[in-house]
């Protein structure tokens, strides 16, 4: 049983009567009359029992975006239902407008919608639906809670996609198949053609320009069926906040599942095999191969759920796995924080090793606070923390210069810009023949 607000109301109406009556028979009696009218009005409250709620399936959406939750609610009993029906999700599903009026004849149904906007990826779960039944006189209601499953699936927001068509024409352009004067270089042979102002005369086929008695040059195209694998750091580093996303506080894992999407994406449009591989301490996501249609979708479902553990990251692990999913030569993408910290912890040795056998690429999101705080030197406590942040850059500067000497390329940008710069190093490593 639940009283609304209408009750207090009705006891305070009681002060008339004390003051018209003084004298403790009066009040007792008032407060009689108001049990009696709850209890009167509990009775002929319609139960909440017969209300049968029915929760429809829910499908996959992005971080950020809306999602209508629907209910289908019957009135099963013979007593007509007024009240009120709340659909209870956990916080992070971002439920709006979650309590819903009812009025029900008998044997009627409805359709009621909770629109979500959830804020954090993976599975955002239902809690209850509490059905409340008041009564005819409103002071009182009958209420009942029961589990109701659900979920909403929440994929990530692949913002980045918006840098894709751009980097595809880009592609296309070494791929020789737009209209450019000259094809991209590579190192796998396409084809013959007669030779032009302006052609690299170290392209010049001798044979073929005796046999045709004109001179003839080759043409290539960069490198296909070539293995891509994308490793993303999940360990303590992923925790860092580095601002606001499309549904919250963005973390670092958000960056580097966004720069890796958008690799994977532009990778198997230019015919390469992508793998990915979450780790920490131990396997948190894996995917191998698949079509290039289906593996965005399969790479997204997987990193949908992943979340930043507390712990350190097991290097030596890492490799072993990279061993083991990459037996030959490939391009071996990085995804981890760029700091004394994390190579204390013995990056540089697997490095070092993953280097001599595959081209290997360090990605980084630089944390945007470090560049505001250097800019603020208003008073004497910003100069010494902008000191801070500057000394901060310096030595991640170093850090990436000890890498590329030991054949590490490095990528670090902001949590918006890394993902395009990561895309337009891979073109890079492409064109020049070094995957």
């Amino acid at each position: 049983m639940a009283l609304t607000g209408r009750a207090p109301l009705l006891v305070l109406v009681g002060l008339v009567v004390v003051v018209l009556l003084p004298g403790w028979g009066a009040f007792w009696a008032w407060l009689a009359l108001c049990a009696a009218l709850v209890a009167l009005d509990v009775a002929l409250a319609a139960s909440p029992r017969a209300v049968s709620v029915r929760r429809e399936a829910l499908p996959a959406v992005r971080l950020g975006e809306p999602c209508a939750a629907g209910l289908l609610v019957a009135n099963t009993g013979r007593r007509r239902v007024r009240g009120v029906l709340r659909d209870a999700w956990q916080p992070s599903a971002g439920a709006r407008a979650d309590r819903h009026a009812l009025d029900l004849p008998p044997g009627e149904r409805r359709r009621l919608t909770t629109t979500l906007v959830p804020t954090r990826r993976g599975d955002r779960l239902a809690d209850r639906v509490t059905v409340r039944c008041t009564g005819p006189l409103g002071l009182a209601a009958r209420q009942r809670s029961r589990e109701l499953p659900g979920r909403l699936r929440v994929l990530p927001p692949f913002s980045s996609r918006r840098h894709l068509p751009s980097r595809l024409a880009r592609l296309r352009e070494l791929d020789g198949r737009s209209a450019v004067q000259h094809r991209g270089r590579g190192t796998e042979f396409d084809s013959l053609r007669d030779y032009v102002d302006g052609d690299d005369v170290r392209s010049i086929d001798w044979r073929a320009t005796a046999r045709r008695q004109s001179v003839v040059v080759r043409t290539w195209r960069p490198e296909r069926d070539r293995r891509v694998l994308l490793v993303v750091d999940t360990s303590r580093t992923a925790a860092a906040r580095l601002g606001d996303g499309p549904g919250g506080p963005e973390v670092r894992l958000d960056a580097a599942i966004e720069a890796a999407l958008l690799t994977a994406a532009l990778a198997a449009r230019a015919g390469d095999r992508v793998d990915l591989v979450a780790h920490d301490r131990r396997v948190r996501a894996r995917v191998r191969g698949g079509s290039r249609t289906a593996l965005l979708p399969t790479l997204v479902e997987a990193l949908a759920g992943l979340q930043p553990s507390l712990v350190e990251a097991d290097w030596d692990a890492v490799a072993t796995e990279v061993r083991t999913m990459a037996r030959q030569r490939a391009l071996v993408v990085l995804l981890t924080a760029l700091d004394t910290s994390v190579l204390d912890s013995g990056l540089v040795a697997v490095l070092e090793q993953l280097a001599a056998r595959h081209t290997v690429v360090l990605a980084a999101v630089d944390d945007p606070a470090l560049a505001r705080l250097a800019r603020a030197r208003a008073d004497a406590e910003q100069v010494h923390t902008a000191a801070a942040a500057e000394t901060a850059a310096a030595e991640r500067e170093a850090t990436a210069a000890l890498l590329s000497r030991l054949g590490v390329e490095v990528v670090h940008a902001g949590p918006d810009e890394l993902a395009p710069a990561l895309a337009d190093r891979y073109l890079a490593l492409k064109a020049a023949g070094r995957l």
